[in-house]
């Protein structure tokens, strides 16, 4: 299965993450298009700008299309995706330009673990303005990325339980899904 992480800025989705991998030790993770420009010598504007978010879109779209089967992803398309339509000059970023590629993406992806702002922080406002743009694009699925989105609560170990029996529950419907398909052969 492809799975990816997706939360604003400093929620702990990137924690989650790495104790869901423990668990799931034959995944292979992918870091968040951020870290993976920077590897790539990338230079961020402070704050990062406009070109700077898409860049990390198209670094995000790159990995879904390189990545096999089984890998977690710390960040989606559509993560970067609502920090793009919430920056001050998102008015320049031409959405349709990109929603097809990043639909097409999106449609990789077996399930998406949304994580919640769930505690203050120096930047809690600006947290939840991305927040509530992913919960828009996500759970009301405005752009009809049509992907199971699993959104999590509680403590670490409680979000890692709801993952992995969310992992487990659609591996099974795979599975029935596969058998079905055989016998109708």
């Amino acid at each position: 299965m492809r799975i990816a992480f997706s939360g604003a800025h400093r929620v702990g989705k990137s924690t989650l993450l790495e104790h869901v991998a423990d668990l799931l030790p034959s995944y292979t993770t992918i870091d968040e298009p951020y870290h993976l420009l920077e590897e790539d010598g990338y230079e961020f504007a402070d704050p990062p700008s406009l070109e700077d978010f898409e860049a990390q879109l198209e670094r995000s779209l790159l990995a879904l299309d390189d990545a096999g089967a089984d890998v977690l992803f710390d960040r989606c398309p559509a993560d970067i995706l609502a920090y793009l339509l919430v920056q001050d000059d998102a008015s320049a970023f031409d959405t349709e330009a990109w929603i097809d590629r990043v639909r097409v993406a999106m449609t990789t992806l077996d399930l998406v673990v949304l994580v919640p702002v769930s505690f203050a922080h120096d930047d809690r406002h600006r947290r939840m303005t991305v927040h509530d743009k992913l919960e828009e694009i996500l759970l009301d699925d405005a752009f009809g990325f049509d992907v199971e989105v699993l959104r999590v609560e509680g403590d670490l170990a409680a979000r890692v339980r709801r993952v992995i029996a969310k992992v487990n529950e659609l591996r099974c419907t795979k599975r029935r899904r596969a058998e079905d398909a055989a016998k109708d052969r």
